[in-house]
């Protein structure tokens, strides 16, 4: 998630009206913001791997790296289809991508793997809720993504694992819950509002409704996040 150049996309066209200019510069810009986040997250992931405790553990984190990185070739590769150089629609959101980053460096591998759960999960969250305004072909795109996803369930699996051997962890991974939370969210916020990519997604209603939308959205990704961090028995 991120925000990046102003859009000039105050109006978003959804469903059957997506032959549009508009709807396709729309388009351009998701796909460019989710492939940015896709590469970002391989990255992070093969970074971090070489800082894991055991072997095993950094087999699994290359393994998920790879998982992201199929999914950033495959939102290039749609982003090509359209005619639209995949490095072009990114390169708007790299740098407050990379600031984001920047404000929430893990300070050990256990705030990595923390961080990929709550994070990613999130980012998913807020485009599958967007894809679900759009035309068909998109929505299933991103929708598939997430259906298809299984690192979320590798990283809950590995940190009730680590809770288990250290309780002492528990109280600081959810300190750090709750700040990634919030930095995530807030990110989610201004794609919502800088990148228009819920403008032209409600039906009318002005400034007003959509306000109550991004309420609405903020609201859920919030619970979602909630019934995430209590599957790992902490506190959201």
């Amino acid at each position: 998630m991120t925000n990046g150049h102003h859009s000039d996309l105050p109006e978003v066209a959804s469903g059957p009206a997506a032959a549009g200019e508009t709807y396709q510069r729309f388009l351009t810009d998701l796909f460019g913001a989710i492939a940015y986040g896709q590469l970002s997250a391989f990255e992070r992931m093969s970074s971090d791997a070489r800082f894991s405790p055991t072997l095993h553990d950094r087999a699994t984190l290359g393994r998920l790296a790879v998982h992201e990185y199929a999914h950033f070739e495959l939102i290039c590769e749609r982003l090509s289809a359209m005619g639209v150089d995949p490095e072009a629609a990114m390169r708007p959101f790299q740098p407050s991508v990379d600031a984001f980053h920047d404000r929430t460096r893990p300070a050990d591998w256990y705030e990595s793997l923390m961080k990929f759960y709550v994070t990613d999960a999130i980012s998913d969250d807020f485009y599958a809720s967007v894809a679900s305004r759009l035309d068909a072909e998109t929505n299933s795109l991103i929708q598939g993504l997430k259906a298809t996803e299984q690192p979320g369930e590798i990283l809950l699996s590995r940190l009730r694992e680590a809770l288990a051997d250290d309780p002492r962890l528990a109280s600081r991974l959810a300190l750090w819950g709750r700040r990634l939370v919030g930095e995530a969210l807030t990110q989610a916020q201004r794609v919502a509002i800088e990148r228009a990519f819920l403008a032209g997604l409600v039906d009318g209603g002005g400034q007003d409704v959509l306000d109550a939308e991004i309420k609405r959205l903020t609201a859920q990704l919030t619970r979602n996040h909630s019934k995430r961090m209590s599957l790992l028995g902490l506190t959201a």
